[in-house]
């Protein structure tokens, strides 16, 4: 999830009438589309008046620091220059501040309470419940080419025998084994079905994420790949495992993942790409930009002129050579465009350095550098594996019309005879039955993942190993 741009507006009784004093933790939740976030002030009094710092906890995020801390005439503000948030709202008896949360122009009721406060789970019907009718072990294997661990779970239908298997590969970002997301767990969903039909599923928390070792923020795509020919060799060492039977399910990124792995190793006997990309990470991220701008409302003009920096932008990262090159390309561009362009400016508010600083620290990555510039159609072309590939009709973020149709072309193209692509109709990035497909959707959905989808791909799993 993006950083999140607040505002907090308080009016605050007067300080000296109450005798409280605004140091120390407050603590509020954000509630917006079906989402909650906690956030967390701390307040210190200084020699010249306060400061302050931000945690988003459910974010992973700690210690940002509060640009300018005010509180005068009982009124609290915060501002936090490099996320664009501004916070202002009244104390009242008690250590209560209500107040008002802004961000890119969204306006997000907020109370502040020195109470510690916790999230309310939202109903997941689809998360499986145990004991389970299956074997489940925790397991640790080594990528030797990284020289670190990475942990998982392995689930089978039976502690002995000797079963087929599949070998789930999250999406983009930092996933942890069940691929979690908004309190959805899709991978935990998905091994739990497999395991029920028969299928041993091995699933593991990415790389310097959760119990696995090393760092994922050098890592590329084809440096995840060789985590998961770690996780197929492992499969490979057990006895309860068919040899002949393997098969790896990628998820959107994963998706690009299965076929690199199932190029190098034979052992690979078939792969499901669920929404993963058979175009170009650049042409991704700009239909991407454009179909979620138009989901929220956003006018034509702006998708337009929003595109052409992103545009540009991309371009920089594809022809750029080293990190160090890029980083100060990058800031040159987004000072010009600042002053040549008042949607961009608009959305820098306040702070431009601090918002061009932001810019530069996403896109001048390792990973972002290799997705752009990797096309994966040369990579599907030797794919020489059966190949299921399913997308959701209402996906915003891998759009089907062009993806299926570029993930066929390329397969066939490398004379694979066993392609089957599936649009499968009113289902999201995440497979979940939606009204529009945006992200804004995805907390607000009870479903974790459609049934349609999974039985779907068990159907033809098993058609597979038979």
């Amino acid at each position: 999830m993006k950083a999140l741009k607040m505002v907090l507006i308080f009016s605050l009784w007067s300080f000296l009438s109450y005798g409280q004093e605004i140091s120390g933790l407050w603590n509020g939740i954000l509630k917006f589309s079906g989402t909650q976030l906690r956030v967390k002030f701390n307040v210190t009094r200084t020699s010249d008046g306060y400061s302050a710092t931000m945690d988003s906890p459910d974010q992973d995020v700690a210690g940002i620091v509060v640009t300018t801390t005010t509180f005068r005439d009982s009124v609290l503000k915060f501002e936090v220059g490099s996320a664009g948030i501004q916070f202002e709202g009244k104390l009242y008896p008690g250590d209560t501040i209500p107040g008002t949360f802004k961000q890119g122009g969204q306006e997000i009721p907020l109370t502040l309470t020195r109470a510690n406060l916790e999230i309310v789970k939202p109903i997941r019907p689809q998360e499986p419940v145990k004991p389970y009718p299956y074997y489940t072990e925790d397991v640790h294997f080594a990528n030797k080419k990284g020289n670190f661990d990475l942990a998982g779970t392995l689930t089978m239908p039976n502690k002995t025998g000797v079963f087929p298997a599949v070998i789930l590969i999250t999406g983009s970002g930092p996933q942890n084994r069940d691929e979690e997301i908004l309190d959805h767990k899709p991978f935990l969903v998905i091994a739990d079905y497999l395991t029920r039909n028969g299928i041993a599923v091995l699933r593991f928390d990415d790389r310097g994420t959760n119990e696995s070792k090393g760092d994922f923020k050098a890592a590329t795509s084809m440096d995840f790949s060789t985590d998961v020919e770690a996780a197929l060799d492992f499969l490979l060492n057990r006895k309860e495992i068919d040899k002949s039977k393997i098969g790896l399910i990628g998820h959107s990124e994963g998706g690009l993942i299965a076929p690199m792995v199932a190029v190098r190793r034979k052992e690979v006997g078939f792969i499901v790409l669920l929404a993963g990309p058979g175009i170009s990470g650049k042409r991704i991220l700009l239909s991407q930009e454009a179909l979620i701008g138009r989901a929220s409302g956003e006018s034509e003009d702006v998708i337009r002129d929003m595109s052409s920096i992103s545009n540009a932008a991309y371009d920089l990262i594809a022809g750029s050579q080293n990190l160090d090159t890029l980083k100060k390309a990058l800031t040159a561009y987004f000072s010009d465009r600042l002053k040549a362009d008042s949607t961009f400016a608009k959305a820098a508010g306040s702070e431009p350095g601090q918002f061009i600083a932001m810019q530069v620290k996403q896109l001048a990555t390792p990973w972002m550098k290799y997705f752009i510039q990797y096309d994966p159609a040369p990579t599907l072309e030797k794919v020489k594996c059966p190949v299921l590939a399913l997308d959701g009709s209402k996906d915003l973020q891998v759009p089907p019309e062009i993806d299926l149709a570029a993930i066929k072309t390329a397969l066939e193209k490398g004379g694979n005879k066993e392609v089957t692509t599936v649009e499968l109709p009113n289902l999201n990035h995440l497979f979940q039955e939606c009204k529009t497909g945006s992200p804004s959707e995805y907390a607000t959905i009870e479903q974790t993942f459609s049934p349609l989808a999974l039985n779907e791909m068990t159907k033809w799993i098993i058609s597979q190993v038979k």
